[in-house]
């Protein structure tokens, strides 16, 4: 594997961690979450279609997945799968530095037992 093709592994999983991230912003909003509590039929739904930071979210998975379709057409999804196991870890770190979120040793745990079995189940 070369460094191109892991840089584009890099930007395919750092685009989906910080989809999620604009993804709890957006569902976090106040009219996003107005519109849920009042009614949840059409206002809630286009309460979330038109969050500049739902949008943003979902753009950023459709940019992930375009770079990982890049990946995908140079190595085989077995070698570059188990680097989809460090999303995990990005994410929660993000959670973390830009929603606030708490970082139990539960958490942590949790979260390195999955990017490592990934890993495992990968190489096996």
């Amino acid at each position: 594997m070369n460094k191109y093709v892991i840089m584009l592994i890099a930007l395919s999983v750092l685009l989906s961690a910080f989809a999620q991230i604009a993804l709890k912003a957006g569902m976090s909003s106040v009219p996003v979450l107005q519109a849920l509590q009042a009614t949840p039929g059409f206002p809630a739904v286009r309460a979330i279609a038109t969050n500049f930071f739902v949008l943003f979210g979902l753009t950023l998975y459709f940019a992930s997945a375009a770079v990982w379709l890049l990946v995908l057409a140079r190595v085989d999804v077995s070698l570059a799968y188990p680097f989809v196991g460090l999303g995990f870890i990005v994410t929660m770190l993000l959670a973390w530095l830009i929603h606030g979120e708490v970082l139990t040793l539960t958490k942590v745990a949790g979260t390195l037992l999955i990017a490592f079995g990934v890993i495992v189940l990968a190489r096996g």
